[in-house]
């Protein structure tokens, strides 16, 4: 018997959320989650894995459905259905870039909604043969890491952390998520003790990594320091173009902290 399909919503109204839990639930599918946000999004596409995202595009918070479907398609492979009350081209346009499964307009009948459901699961599955590696690595293993794994806007704002991230920054996460990565913490040369430049602008002009790994030290806002070694570089979609940042950060063993002062 064939497993069944798990399906996130995304969706701002909760009467609206309700609904759509209800018409998919009756034919059979599995809703593991509900949020009204982009950036709830991007971290339960992670943790979840769901089969399929069904996405209003006009949502609280700071990411509309189309940008955190675009992050949410290119990093983690989740198939996207758009719901919006809007038509135009210009959004039309910019819905493409998420390569979406479906586009409902609401409102919508039950027969619409699971025959873009069906459709898109379904041309998914072939779909996902042709697909790139994950340009991050495996959602698991991004979530399961014991080390901190961000993603960042070309803002340099944090759109997306691992649970680890939290230990890491000494931070709760309504104060990581969606702010900037310098609000967070700081970078310092831990013999100087001087501030590292913001590695994010020159990331993103010339799309190279940089690397902090020896001399390096993370302050929390919570004034701890810890030795580490960050790597940050660009993440491309599949045009090559600028998707975001990552900025791994792993927290250096006694060990290696004794081997680097051999050197």
């Amino acid at each position: 018997m064939p497993p069944i399909p798990r399906i996130l919503i995304v969706e701002d109204d909760e009467i609206i959320a309700n609904l759509i839990t209800t018409m998919l639930e009756r034919k059979g599918y599995a809703v593991v989650g509900k949020v009204d946000s982009g950036e709830d999004a991007i971290r339960l596409a992670a943790e979840l894995e769901p089969d399929l995202i069904i996405m209003d595009i006009n949502l609280k918070g700071q990411l509309d459905g189309i940008s955190a479907a675009r992050y949410i398609f290119q990093l983690f492979h989740n198939p996207i259905i758009f719901l919006t009350a809007l038509y135009d081209e210009s959004l039309l346009e910019r819905a493409k870039g998420a390569q979406p499964l479906g586009y409902i307009l609401k409102p919508f009948t039950d027969k619409e909604l699971s025959s873009n459901v069906e459709l898109a699961l379904y041309n998914h599955g072939f779909r996902k043969r042709y697909l790139d590696a994950y340009p991050i690595g495996e959602p698991k293993k991004i979530v399961g890491a014991l080390e901190a794994i961000l993603i960042l806007d070309p803002r340099g704002r944090i759109i997306y952390f691992n649970p680890y991230s939290t230990r890491i920054l000494d931070l709760p996460e309504d104060q990581i998520l969606m702010h900037h990565w310098r609000d967070t913490m700081m970078i310092i040369n831990d013999q100087t003790s001087e501030e590292l430049k913001d590695p994010v602008p020159e990331v993103v002009k010339q799309m190279l990594v940089v690397m902090y790994e020896f001399n390096t030290a993370l302050v929390t806002r919570t004034n701890k320091t810890r030795k580490v070694a960050i790597i940050v570089r660009p993440i491309k979609d599949e045009h090559n173009d600028l998707l975001g940042i990552l900025m791994h950060i792993r927290e250096k063993t006694l060990d290696q902290i004794k081997m680097a002062r051999k050197l």
